[in-house]
């Protein structure tokens, strides 16, 4: 995740103005070790996913209610699924569906059921608070922005309950301004 110096994810309702270069370059440097990335309903819509780059990977994404495009590069190349609740109904019997709760995902037992042992979060920050609040997060990679956006932009985390997770830093790097931080779970 992107974030500006004073916390906000977005600027004009995506984070591409907060990136650079080089955070592009970490996130296809994370999303080449990953093998799965789940990403939330309206983050796919905000940034426009697109088939991914890496062959294999898959991009899971978590929805209430299946209100997608399911006509896109993403889904057509067979690369984007579903994760949505077992009582939510598909238009498109194609799509790949991770299916766990009733009326909402139950995260836990959705995130059991992925391949691999890499997912990669990409957000955005009401997936985030429930990730967190399911205890399902070991690592944070955050990229800090050197821009101060103002407005009412949402956090890493929003409409989740408190929560206090400890995280350690792992590495800092920094370029042109950026900063790189990665953090990793105390307790784990």
């Amino acid at each position: 995740m992107v974030t500006s110096i004073d916390g906000s994810t977005v600027v004009h309702g995506n984070s591409q103005a907060l990136s650079g270069p080089a955070d592009r370059e970490v996130l296809v440097g994370l999303r080449s070790l990953a093998d799965v990335i789940v990403v939330g309903a309206s983050t796919i819509r905000q940034e426009e996913y697109d088939k991914p780059s890496k062959p294999g990977l898959t991009i899971g994404i978590v929805t209430r209610t299946a209100d997608l495009d399911l006509e896109t590069n993403l889904f057509r190349s067979g690369a984007g699924f579903l994760i949505l609740p077992e009582d939510v109904p598909v238009s498109n019997p194609d799509v790949r569906c991770v299916r766990a709760g009733n009326g909402s995902v139950d995260l836990p037992k959705a995130m059991r059921q992925l391949e691999g042992t890499f997912v990669q979060l990409e957000g955005g920050p009401t997936l985030n608070a429930s990730m967190f609040a399911a205890d399902l997060v070991d690592e944070i990679n955050i990229t800090i922005s050197p821009l101060v956006v103002g407005g009412n932009g949402p956090r890493l985390t929003a409409n989740g309950s408190d929560i206090a997770t400890r995280f350690e830093v792992a590495h800092v790097l920094h370029d042109e301004g950026f900063l790189f931080i990665r953090y990793v779970r105390r307790d784990r």
